[in-house]
């Protein structure tokens, strides 16, 4: 057996959470929501464009330009440019990849983007030309999309494991609870577990409120070395660990776990953390079968355990385990490639407390995880970090 060596994230510090506030449609490019990202995340670190020399950036809807046309755009000159095209996982991918390049030496500050538009018309083209797969086995089948896929998940998981419609339900309407305070959160209705069953049926069994809105947005935020967020004055939170695994168990026939199951340990272990010690989850959330998915997967529960720890916690911000506070994407929006920093941004503004919305209570350290890249019967990427706040 080959032996494993895996160096650490000592140094790195993620900074500087930006959000370009959502709209249901956008009338500007992506190019545009790209640039607003980046002026937020000048302004608010108080630093001037030159002094960024690596940029990470992801995107479904960005061509025919690529991250090094988006230089041009944006007047960089970077030395380190990476494109993540991972979908929700990308944007804990890009952080691991950013992290590597600061500790090589090969960055100095890297801003990382996540951005998409949304016009009439672009979703569906989006997911009829998603990949290979969907192009060639599902969409001329009248099976393109992820409603169907996850209809099949979600029924399969409800069959295996005994989780119910009302589970689900439950962390759709915390996290709407959550969203109340969000002023960039484009569902805040009030919703109850009532309105949530008695909604129609989008792909049985996935209801109305189980799906995700597609929107316009951008969000961002930097990671650079702690030395270098401290002489400019940056307050940080410090990278403990992060793992990244593709095309995890191929052998399953219907996906109903992940690659965090693979490489949870090594999480743990490297953050040198408990689950005790996490303060707030934030979990990819396209539908919720995925988030309980990611619970059992993360060792917050056992495998097939998670509709039980649905059903004896709450997961408000305040709650007895705070998640998705920001509202996630069933209550923000899913702005593309941007739903997958989604949740990196809200940590980031929860552990730094700078919360657009509720804080959760002693937040120091939490824990984030992506996923995505779905052909129809499983995602392909899967991805998680654990940060803390720093002491400094």
């Amino acid at each position: 057996m080959r032996a494993s060596i895996r160096q650490g994230y000592e140094g790195v510090a993620v900074a500087v959470p930006v959000t370009v506030p959502y709209s249901r449609h956008s009338e500007h490019p992506v190019q545009w929501w790209i640039g607003q990202a980046l002026r937020k995340l000048c302004e608010e670190s108080g630093i001037s464009k030159d002094q960024i020399d690596g940029l990470s950036l992801s995107s479904f809807t960005l061509a025919p330009d690529g991250p090094a046309a988006m230089t041009q755009h944006l007047g960089l000159s970077p030395r380190w440019v990476d494109g993540i095209a991972m979908g929700g996982a990308s944007s804990l991918v890009g952080l691991r990849r950013a992290a590597r390049a600061v500790q090589a030496g090969d960055a100095t500050i890297v801003a990382c983007i996540g951005a998409d538009i949304n016009k009439p018309g672009a979703f569906r083209d989006l997911v009829t030309s998603f990949s290979r797969f969907s192009q060639d086995a599902a969409y001329p089948y009248a099976g393109a999309g992820p409603n169907g896929s996850f209809a099949m998940l979600t029924n399969h998981y409800m069959r295996q494991f005994g989780a119910t419609a009302g589970d689900f339900g439950k962390l759709a309407v915390s996290q709407r609870l959550n969203a109340g305070s969000n002023p960039i959160a484009l569902l805040k209705d009030p919703l109850t577990i009532d309105d949530y069953l008695r909604s129609r049926l989008i792909a049985d069994p996935l209801r109305l409120f189980d799906c995700v809105m597609p929107c316009s947005g951008a969000e961002a935020y930097l990671v650079m070395h702690s030395v270098t967020a401290e002489a400019l004055g940056i307050d940080y939170a410090v990278l403990l660990s992060a793992i990244e695994r593709h095309n995890a168990f191929p052998k399953d026939e219907i996906q109903t776990r992940g690659g965090w199951q693979v490489d949870s340990q090594e999480l743990w272990d490297m953050a040198g953390v408990s689950h005790t010690d996490i303060d707030v989850v934030q979990t990819y959330d396209d539908y919720p079968v995925i988030s309980m998915i990611q619970f059992e997967d993360l060792g917050f529960c056992a495998k097939g355990e998670g509709p039980e720890f649905v059903r004896n916690h709450t997961f408000t911000t305040n709650g007895s385990f705070p998640h998705n506070t920001s509202g996630g994407q069933l209550s923000t929006g899913q702005a593309g490639a941007a739903g997958g920093h989604l949740g990196t941004v809200e940590l980031l503004r929860q552990i730094l407390h700078k919360p657009l919305g509720e804080q959760t209570k002693e937040c120091a350290t939490g824990l984030v995880s992506g996923f995505g890249m779905i052909n129809y019967d499983r995602g392909l990427c899967t991805a998680a970090a654990i940060l803390t706040r720093s002491e400094s």
